[in-house]
């Protein structure tokens, strides 16, 4: 009886040391670092895909060396059945637990565009569908509008440049969406701050004089001082006679030389031939650009052009004839050469 009790309790130490070697063991692996690259791995999971056949593609990989290991901890914490569909970006170091709350946690892979200010929408759609990550469509700029809310509006101009995070199989329309959304977040604060003029009787109005500024000058000092020659002009009901406008009008026309013929071309866009603004934005206003349209520094120039300066910098002027002898000290720094 004596020996009977003595083997089963030796039987019974040896099961539980072995039971607790083994969980040992387990938990050892569950928290060794997966066989990765040094530059990591992208891993992509597919919506439905269960943790046992993530976790066996990992396997044959050769990333993950014990998989059953990993789904039985998933089954015993209860996160088995909530691991989420997405890219995800596997770094040296990561552990089975850690793949574990990974998946769970839905933390996957954020790729990155960025909108550039002084796009043409053209520019952006082009850039955007041809970006590797971004499930792109083939909705006209119309189809566009009409799905962003706004069927009566002309894209150009209605997206914030920034850089966007996204995960992979987001739509060219809803990051357009979110970069929609944005703009008129700012715009509309930025009208409510300075309230409704004779220049700007609504926030579009705004957006269409900082995609002028936008094109004009890429220097933040002068972005003010633009924008109070814009106002000034509309005010006094003089034709703006900005550039950028007309080229923007000329289309694929323009070669990158813009000639008198052109100036004197009538187009909606052209600002020498029209007075008050375009009918429309020209470029992606960038958020300088839109708050130096509602905020102008008026200080009573009502021209500017170029010094001709490697900066790219203007000389404003209160007068035509000083003017004259701005763009005449232009003309001849640009005849001397570099």
């Amino acid at each position: 009886m004596r020996r009977q009790l003595f083997s089963a309790l030796t039987t019974s130490v040896c099961f539980a040391l072995c039971a607790a070697l083994a969980t040992a063991w387990g938990w050892r692996q569950l928290n060794s670092p997966l066989t990765l690259p040094a530059q990591g791995l992208f891993f992509e999971v597919e919506r439905g895909a269960p943790l046992a056949q993530v976790t066996s593609d990992l396997e044959a990989l050769g990333v993950l060396r014990y998989p059953r290991m990993v789904d039985l901890y998933a089954q015993v914490r209860g996160t088995a059945t909530g691991i989420q569909a997405g890219e995800y970006e596997f770094v040296p170091g990561l552990t089975g637990i850690g793949l574990i709350e990974t998946l769970g946690g839905g933390d996957v892979y954020l790729h990155q565009f960025t909108l550039v200010e002084g796009w043409r929408f053209a520019d952006a759609i082009e850039r955007l569908r041809a970006h590797p990550a971004i499930a792109a469509t083939d909705r006209s700029s119309a189809e566009i509008m009409t799905e962003l809310g706004k069927p009566e509006a002309h894209p150009e101009g209605q997206f914030l440049p920034d850089t966007y995070s996204f995960p992979r199989g987001t739509t060219d329309i809803e990051l357009l969406g979110w970069a929609h959304e944005a703009l008129w977040s700012l715009v509309d604060e930025n009208f409510e701050a300075f309230g409704a003029s004779d220049v700007l009787r609504q926030p579009y109005d705004g957006l269409i004089l900082a995609s002028i500024i936008e094109k004009e000058t890429a220097l933040d000092r002068e972005r003010g001082l633009i924008a109070g020659v814009l106002h000034e002009r509309l005010r006094r009901g003089m034709r703006l006679q900005t550039d950028p406008t007309v080229i923007y009008g000329l289309g694929d026309a323009f070669d990158g030389n813009l000639t008198r013929a052109q100036l004197d071309a009538d187009t909606p866009y052209n600002t020498y031939t029209r007075r008050g603004p375009p009918p429309t934005p020209i470029a992606l206003a960038g958020i300088a650009s839109i708050r130096a349209a509602f905020s102008p520094i008026e200080n009573g120039a009502l021209y500017f052009v170029a010094t001709g300066e490697p900066d790219g910098g203007h000389v404003f002027s209160a007068t035509l004839e000083e003017h004259n002898a701005a763009v005449q000290r232009y003309l001849a720094r640009e005849r001397a050469g570099p």
